[in-house]
């Protein structure tokens, strides 16, 4: 297929600490017109220097580093950055890692050894705001927290649907769509969603609402 020269790729920088891994996500995104690797960085110092120089979309962000590591950085790049998305992939799974780094603000979380065409779905998702959680994470974030659980129970009927559209990746648009209401309505429900868990974003209120089974 030719390569629609109107569309702007994604800009892509990876941050990992093994080069034999960055050379292999550099190799795979070449497959796809539709994203670049523009940068590589071996730490978390490394990658809040390289978002600013090269303002990417979409960072792909290992966690066990030394130095800054993955969280931290993660937290740095959003605050400085916010239209900069940052998506987790890494080895290890547990629950505090899985919540610092959503916490931290990253959009997503992925478990390495995920497909050619996974990593590609991942990266594209971020890139339009939508948050990714490997099946893994969806499993470990289940177990249930008392303070979250309690806070999605007095939502009200109504902010508990839009909480779970919101978990699902949708826009205030689709979700005004969906439940046929005025999206300047679907923004107040959401800034109230996120007012009564206690949350900064619609990523951490997404991991919420997956972790409670409300999705």
């Amino acid at each position: 297929m030719e390569k629609d020269k109107s569309l702007k790729p994604i800009r892509v920088i990876t941050v990992d600490d093994h080069e034999i891994l960055r050379g292999g996500i550099k190799f795979v995104l070449l497959a796809f017109d539709d994203m670049e690797l523009v940068g590589e960085a071996r730490n978390g110092d490394e990658a809040v220097d390289l978002c600013e120089q090269l303002q990417p979309d979409v960072v792909l962000m290992d966690l066990m580093m030394e130095g800054m590591n993955g969280a931290e950085a993660t937290r740095a790049i959003r605050k400085k950055y916010p239209e900069i998305q940052v998506l987790i992939l890494t080895s290890f799974l547990a629950n505090d890692l899985v919540q610092q780094a959503m916490q931290a603000g990253a959009i997503g979380y992925l478990l390495k050894g995920i497909s050619i065409d996974e990593l590609a779905d991942a990266i594209r998702a971020p890139a339009i705001g939508r948050c990714m959680l490997a099946a893994e994470v969806i499993q470990v974030l289940l177990q249930p927290s008392k303070p979250s659980s309690q806070a999605v129970y007095e939502l009200s009927k109504r902010q508990q649907e839009v909480l779970a559209l919101l978990a699902l990746g949708l826009s205030n648009e689709a979700i005004a769509q969906r439940m046929k209401l005025s999206p300047s309505t679907i923004r107040h429900h959401v800034s109230q969603v996120l007012n009564k868990l206690g949350v900064t974003n619609r990523t951490e209120a997404a991991t919420t609402a997956v972790r409670v089974g409300c999705v």
